[in-house]
């Protein structure tokens, strides 16, 4: 799974609009041929981009490549169980990545378009956004 080597803040404040604007940059395919893109606002966390990674390199095998343009830097903090109320900020429990509609989040290349098209969206059932297929 991916998480920080360091960071600079170990919790992070909550944003107040979680679902707001458009990705402007990671808009584009910068490395492959095909493209999963963001339709949708959403937190994505380290344990789905490993489980739709796993789905890719499978479709891929040893034919081509898998890029993953996101990464998790944001951490989400989270109380223990049956803990009373007061008591401060929880500890990080998991890492997420900030996704907003347009942002390219996996790109593959090196196979042919209809198994990249089935891989891809098979990958994108494995994310809590709303993802579509593209291509150069």
């Amino acid at each position: 799974m991916l998480i920080p080597k360091k960071v600079k803040h170990r919790k992070w404040h909550k944003p107040r609009h979680k679902n707001k604007g458009v990705a402007s940059r990671t808009i584009t395919l910068a490395f492959g041929e095909f493209g999963l893109k963001a339709t949708s606002h959403g937190w994505v966390s380290s344990r789905q981009i490993e489980s739709a990674r796993r789905v890719l390199s499978r479709f891929v095998r040893r034919g081509g490549k898998v890029w993953i343009r996101i990464f998790p830097d944001r951490p989400v903090t989270k109380k223990g169980s049956e803990v009373p109320m007061g008591g401060g900020k929880g500890s990080p429990d998991y890492y997420v990545s900030t996704v907003k509609p347009g942002t390219v989040m996996f790109e593959m290349d090196g196979i042919p378009e209809s198994s990249a098209r089935e891989a891809l969206l098979e990958a994108a059932y494995k994310l809590p956004v709303t993802c579509i297929f593209v291509k150069k």
